[in-house]
């Protein structure tokens, strides 16, 4: 069993024992989003593979927040922020734009681009580097600014 689900399982013991509902709740929605991958491709997880999925549960949670925000739902948007600080907790510690743009400059080098047309294996270099540390969003930017 990975790692990271053993941790998860856990996490959802002690907050049975605590009595602390929403955590309770959180984990196990995100134990049953790693079953079901599990499920679909039909084998056991890694710990990478189940920090994408965590990240894709993340990235729903910003999401809505965004939604409820916009429909001027802010019961619900503090709702998912709650939930979205306990997911981050199973999270490797995101990167600082210093630390990426540190690594972009790196692959860079390493890879000797020089202009845009090489920004799709820059993307792919620093991605596997960055892996579940940063959000492809900031890191594209970020890798546009240093190729044009």
């Amino acid at each position: 069993m990975a790692e990271l689900l053993k941790k998860l399982q856990d996490e959802m013991k002690a907050a049975m024992k605590s009595g602390d509902k929403e955590k309770l709740s959180t984990i196990r929605m995100l134990i049953s989003e790693i079953k079901k991958v599990q499920i679909d491709q039909k084998k056991e997880l890694s710990d990478d593979e189940i920090i994408a999925v965590i990240q894709r549960y993340a990235k729903q949670r910003k999401e809505s927040i965004k939604q409820y925000r916009e429909a001027g739902r802010e019961d619900l948007a503090q709702k998912e922020e709650k939930e979205l600080q306990i997911v981050q907790q199973f999270l490797p510690q995101p990167l600082t734009e210093e630390e990426i743009e540190k690594i972009v400059e790196e692959t860079i080098k390493e890879l000797n681009a020089s202009s845009m047309k090489d920004m799709g294996k820059v993307m792919k270099a620093v991605m596997e580097k960055v892996k579940g540390r940063a959000e492809g969003a900031v890191v594209s930017s970020i890798v546009k600014s240093k190729l044009s």
